[in-house]
């Protein structure tokens, strides 16, 4: 948003002045020239004209604002006139004026301006020509009004739109910020006025609350009094009062600063309008201020602080951070109802609040108070009806030459038929006005037309919408709005297709090659983990090595079918048990139901497995004539232009699938869904292969922001949610020639992807059961065969293992046994050791004659 008060600077372009007589001042000067171009008649104007004398009054009572330079004021009145106000404008550069504040109109200021659409009304505008012109607004479509005006001019809009009844439910005013200027100033406003603007929306400058702004808003009744000579009668302030007030103090500062850094106030002629010497506007005269550049540099670098808050400009001479208060006329007054900038858009909040934080996105904070619109009502005005012109909807209807059952006119007549057409009619009929139309064929009938050209016509304006089996795509949506999709219809690839005889293997079909090698190997790994969970503790398990290895592999395959003879002892070969049969069962399940499948469900082939298949071949491809497809297949799948032939009816469809690629065929054809299960309805030798490969739908296209749009899909979805839209297609598209129930492409094998999981969990199952077993094994080692193989000196790292492995070869119970005979042994060998030392001890005891005495 450009600043409010445009300085208008007439400088030397590119620092290069033109010859003529040149004033030059060396010092400060004791006055600058600054000028204001006004409309004094107008509301602006009036309080404009107050606010910048204030400030030129405050700025030059303050001498270390400018060093003792004052400034001079000049004024000219534009009278609201455009022309007026650029000769004005060059008048000023006849007094060395250095700068321009204003103008107010946009047409002095640039005439690059320019409105898409617009309802004009001419300068000298009569009441009659105001009702001339909202009858003709009331005749259109819209009941959104923008009223950008001279405040002069707004209330007699108003006040003819009350006299219309445009006032009331239904539609939404509203003005831009000359309406709270007239608010502001005109206050109060007389009743009946006041009525005229009930339920509008307007918009005022957003100027925060300040101790500065508090201060000028007291003085402002003493400066419009007539006891200073600033204004004859009294007038309401606006915020272009307080925004003129500031530019003055922001230009003082500008000048101060470029004053301060050398600047000099010179003014050159220019030789060039020597010869253009009017009557009344002497062009000889007018002069070019010298330091224009660099005075404009000095504006864009203020900073400063204002009645309006902080004043600052961005490089492209913007001011940073405006915002806008959202205003809502009612009763005798106004009510805020929320702010806008260009920082957060619309909000509940101050912009000041939201400037030294990221702002605030959510739904909550983005949105407006809730406003009394015209009529006093509290409800959403829909803002948009049908125009009550007379005129007929002119719309395009594809005049098909295949699959007729969609669209197709009726021979001799202009009236149309088919599924589009039904879905059309209902969804209208709801609608909760009346819509006076005219279907236009589009297309000779002989050729199928293209969509997307039809759709581009709209944008042309040769049509006001267009319905039929039209493709809601991308480059389609950019040039119209579409509405809800009435059927789904993506791309399918259909190729012709043989039944599939079940052979002497197919009991291996149920499992791809991944799939059944993986599980053999599970069953072998199963099993040896059993066998080593169980072996030294279950007889069943021990034996020759012939025998145990015959006892893995009938175990681990009984398994398949609950049938192991053999019992697990130990607790985690029942724990790996338990985990390993869960698995087979849920094997065993899925196995049976595949074959099941297999063995009942009619199969059908076919060498084209998708788009896939279809895309790395060299084969011909069908498409429908007049399709998207065509360019969908070329230029986002890359297949070359040669290998694509235009099929314009099913027939041609049918016979080139037949032909095959080698004798003038297709491999396949590639068309929408909806298309295709029509031909199949009545045709089993072809079928859809691989997978749908886009998703999009049908729709009714609408110029760009058509009303009309938003409510036929409201209209779809309520059909399709009372079932109409289902009753519709089974009249049309249901067929039952040829069912294929019971049929199915191939079959979905099982592979390995479906039960990695399982195997997953049985792997860890082993591994953490294997783990425990060989910690306590090792353990147990440790306890029965380590001081017997320190005692025996067999301390060896060969020795160790091979002992090891004898022991875990052996029985565990054995182990055991032999352990308490080994501790028995010694107990008794102790003891005995005992009783020698004893004996021994008490022979030493004895005296050596003893006996001889005794």
């Amino acid at each position: 948003m450009k600043i409010i008060w445009i300085l208008v600077l007439v400088a030397c372009y590119n620092g290069v002045c033109l010859n003529g007589v040149t004033t030059n001042e060396t010092t400060r000067p004791p006055f600058v020239n600054i000028g204001a171009l006004l409309a004094y008649n107008s509301t602006i104007g009036k309080v404009a004209k107050v606010a910048l004398q204030a400030a030129v009054d405050d700025v030059n009572s303050d001498p270390s604002v400018l060093g003792g330079t004052k400034l001079r004021l000049l004024m000219q009145n534009s009278n609201n006139s455009g022309f007026l106000g650029l000769i004005e404008s060059l008048k000023f550069m006849e007094t060395d004026t250095v700068a321009i504040v204003g103008p107010q109109s946009s047409v002095i200021a640039h005439r690059r301006c320019k409105i898409s659409y617009k309802a004009p009304l001419p300068p000298t505008a009569t009441r009659d020509d105001i009702t001339d012109l909202l009858v003709k607004v009331a005749l259109t479509e819209s009941r959104i009004l923008v009223v950008h005006t001279f405040s002069s001019w707004g209330p007699a809009v108003f006040s003819v739109a009350q006299h219309l009844g445009m006032m009331g439910p239904g539609y939404v005013w509203i003005a831009t910020n000359w309406l709270s200027t007239h608010l502001e100033t005109n206050s109060p406003l007389p009743s009946d006025t006041l009525d005229d603007f009930q339920g509008v929306l307007t918009l005022r400058m957003y100027t925060p609350d300040s101790e500065l702004k508090r201060k000028f808003i007291s003085r402002w009744s003493n400066l419009t009094s007539g006891t200073t000579g600033y204004g004859p009668n009294p007038i309401g302030l606006s915020t272009y009062g307080l925004y003129a007030y500031d530019t003055v103090w922001l230009l003082a500062r500008a000048i101060n600063a470029f004053l301060d850094q050398g600047g000099n106030i010179s003014f050159s002629g220019n030789s060039r309008l020597a010869n253009l010497r009017g009557e009344r506007l002497h062009l000889d005269a007018m002069k070019i201020f010298n330091g224009g550049k660099m005075l404009r540099e000095k504006i864009l670098q203020v900073n400063m602080t204002g009645v309006t808050g902080q004043l600052k400009f961005n490089p492209d001479g913007n001011l940073i951070n405006p915002a806008y208060e959202v205003i809502n006329v009612i009763g005798s007054g106004i009510r805020k109802i929320g702010y806008w900038s260009n920082y957060s858009g619309l909000s509940v909040v101050p912009p000041e609040k939201l400037y030294s934080s990221p702002p605030n996105r959510s739904s909550s904070s983005q949105n407006l108070y809730s406003a009394i619109w015209p009529g006093q009502t509290v409800q959403k005005p829909r803002g948009w009806v049908f125009p009550n012109n007379g005129r007929h909807l002119r719309i395009g209807v594809p005049n098909r030459a295949s699959y007729r059952d969609f669209v197709s006119q009726v021979p001799g007549t202009d009236m149309f038929t088919g599924y589009c057409i039904d879905v059309f009619t209902d969804a209208i009929n709801l609608l909760p006005y009346a819509i006076p139309y005219k279907l236009i064929p589009y297309g000779d009938g002989t050729d199928n037309p293209s969509g997307t050209e039809l759709v581009r016509l709209i944008t042309a304006g040769v049509y006001d919408a267009a319905i039929g089996d039209i493709a809601i795509i991308t480059n389609r949506t950019r040039m119209a709005d579409f509405t809800q999709p009435y059927i789904e219809s993506g791309l399918v690839v259909v190729a012709p297709v043989k039944k599939m005889n079940s052979g002497a293997w197919s009991f291996l079909k149920p499992f791809t090659r991944q799939m059944w090698g993986v599980t053999a190997l599970f069953f072998i790994v199963v099993g040896a983990v059993v066998w080593i969970l169980e072996h030294r503790l279950n007889d069943e398990f021990r034996g020759p090595p012939r025998r145990q290895m015959i006892t893995i592999l009938w175990f681990s395959f009984s398994t398949w079918f609950f049938a192991h003879r053999e019992n697990t002892i130990s607790t985690l070969g029942r724990f790996v048990l338990i985990i390993w049969l869960f698995v087979v069962l849920i094997i065993n399940s899925s196995y049976t139901a595949s074959l099941t499948s297999i063995l009942t469900v009619q199969q059908l082939t076919s060498p084209i497995k998708g788009i896939d298949s279809l895309i790395s071949s060299k084969d011909p491809i069908g498409y429908q004539q007049g399709s998207f497809t065509r360019d969908y297949l070329i230029n986002e799948l890359g297949i070359q232009k040669s290998r694509l032939i235009s099929l314009k009816m099913p027939e041609d469809y049918a016979k080139a699938l037949k032909d095959g690629p080698r004798n003038g065929g297709v491999a396949a054809v590639v068309d929408e869904r909806a298309y295709i299960e029509l031909f199949l309805s009545t045709r089993c030798e072809f079928s859809i292969v691989g997978q749908e490969f886009t998703k999009n739908g049908w729709g009714f296209a609408f110029p760009r922001d058509s009303p009309l749009a938003v409510d036929m899909s409201t209209a779809i979805l309520r059909l399709s949610e009372n079932g109409d839209l289902q009753r519709i297609h089974d009249k049309w598209l249901i067929r039952s020639a040829c069912s294929l129930q019971g049929a199915k492409l191939e079959v979905d094998r099982l592979d390995l992807r479906s039960f990695w999981g399982l195997y997953l969990i049985c792997g860890i199952a082993c591994l953490l059961a294997l783990f425990t077993h060989f910690l306590m094994t090792v353990r147990q080692y440790i306890r029965h065969y380590s001081p017997e193989l320190d005692s025996s000196g067999q301390s060896s790292t060969s020795a160790r293992l091979q002992t090891f492995l004898s022991f875990v070869d052996e029985k565990e119970q054995e182990v055991k046994s032999r352990s308490n005979r080994r501790k028995l042994e010694m107990a008794s060998n102790r003891n005995e050791s005992m009783d020698n030392h004893s004996s021994k001890r008490r022979h030493i005891d004895s005296p050596p004659d003893a006996s001889n005495e005794a």
